[in-house]
């Protein structure tokens, strides 16, 4: 039974050591699995592997939903404080992002854009945040030069959210024709939910029924196999969708 047991623990230790390589870990968790299996195995899954796993991001993100809905306006009022003592351009990305999630998108493009006068004035990241925002405020001329501008200097950054945004930015400059290529890339090329979520409420406001409906029997079909935590991680979209169906039906056909 002792070898049983000494087994059990090297075949956990064999386990861990592939995720470490395969995830870039340090070399010396291998001595530490090898030389110690039991602790060893126990340090790297707390350490490394549960920080790391679907399970603690799920929670995370739990937790961080919960105390937004406790307290919705607490890491905007911690993001000001911070930038109010300490300006720093770090202070005032965090700031940018806290005023665009709290809706306050004006606001927000204007620290975008004042971040982007210093050093870090071609950072895709803050590019895109104020792309983000800049949608927000309906000035998509702006939105669309950003976006635009990451996808030539940085082809490989978050090109599924940086092409949606900027469809979207597109359609809502008045290039329906672009906006819709946009949309259609995004599909072919990602396939996701969000892709044909976005085309589909772009489809419903700009009037084209055929696709909206095409994409609509899509998404259906997709999403019948969803789990419960799979609809409440895609909730806001969810109901960005529901509510272009709705208005939709609302307005009835066009003229």
């Amino acid at each position: 039974m002792p070898f049983v047991g000494l087994g059990l623990h090297l075949v956990v230790a064999l386990f861990f050591a592939v995720h470490a390589m395969r995830s870039g870990q340090n070399m010396y968790w291998l001595i530490i699995l090898f030389s110690f299996p039991l602790l060893g195995s126990i340090v790297y899954f707390l350490v490394v592997y549960l920080p790391n796993s679907r399970l603690e991001r799920g929670a995370r993100k739990a937790v961080a939903a919960a105390v937004k809905a406790l307290d919705p306006e607490r890491e905007l009022r911690e993001a000001r404080a911070a930038f109010d003592y300490t300006p720093t351009a770090q202070n005032q990305m965090r700031l940018a992002l806290a005023l665009l999630e709290a809706g306050q998108a004006q606001e927000a493009a204007g620290h975008y854009e004042a971040c982007l006068k210093g050093p870090f004035a071609s950072d895709p990241e803050i590019r895109f945040g104020a792309a983000r925002a800049w949608v927000e405020c309906r000035r998509y001329g702006p939105a669309i030069a950003h976006l635009q501008g990451i996808r030539q200097s940085e082809p490989g950054f978050r090109p599924e959210a940086l092409s949606l945004l900027l469809a979207r930015a597109l359609g809502g400059d008045g290039r329906a024709q672009e906006a819709r290529a946009e949309f259609e890339a995004a599909v072919q090329r990602f396939g996701s939910f969000d892709a044909r979520a976005e085309y589909a409420i772009w489809a419903v406001s700009f009037g084209d029924t055929a696709v909206a409906q095409r994409l609509k029997a899509e998404i259906e079909q997709a999403t019948q196999r969803w789990s419960r935590h799979h609809r409440e991680l895609n909730a806001d979209m969810v109901r960005r969708l529901e509510q272009a169906w709705a208005a939709a039906a609302g307005a009835g056909p066009r003229a």
